[in-house]
């Protein structure tokens, strides 16, 4: 069952297996929120200073390949180990200027699976949005119908 603990199994087997020499330096949150059209995931620095990872809620649908859900994780903790959002030093000035973070996944062993997400993207993303947006706005239209 894809739910905030599946996440944080696959955050910690990605991490120790692909970003050992990145350190842990505060207490990180990883789970599902919200249900974008139009982004993956983010990364956010806590008012407590923890860091907060939050996967599009899409993905705990079966429909979704897990190599996506892995490469969003990966992508984020990317952001994290360059310094945004977290309490390493911040490596540089924009998050994805000069497409560091792909450049940085390809290094690590992403680069079929970057492949494989821009076919996701175009062949599978707009339907799975438009089919699963549907019931919700009929869900909605039901209830303020005259």
């Amino acid at each position: 069952m894809r739910d905030d603990s599946f996440l944080a199994g696959r955050l910690n087997q990605i991490w120790s297996m692909l970003f050992p020499e990145v350190e842990r330096k505060n207490n990180i949150i990883i789970k599902f929120k919200g249900k974008w059209k139009n982004k993956f995931g983010h990364i956010k620095l806590l008012r407590n200073k923890s860091t907060e990872i939050a996967i599009n809620s899409h993905f705990k649908s079966q429909e979704i390949p897990e190599y996506i859900i892995d490469l969003t994780i990966a992508h984020e903790l990317v952001h994290y180990m360059h310094g945004f959002n977290s309490p390493l030093e911040k490596r540089f000035k924009h998050p994805h200027k000069g497409n560091i973070v792909n450049r940085e996944l390809i290094s690590r062993g992403f680069g079929s699976m970057l492949k494989k997400e821009k076919e996701f993207v175009k062949s599978f993303w707009p339907g799975f949005i438009e089919k699963n947006r549907g019931k919700n706005f009929s869900f909605f239209r039901n209830i303020f119908k005259a």
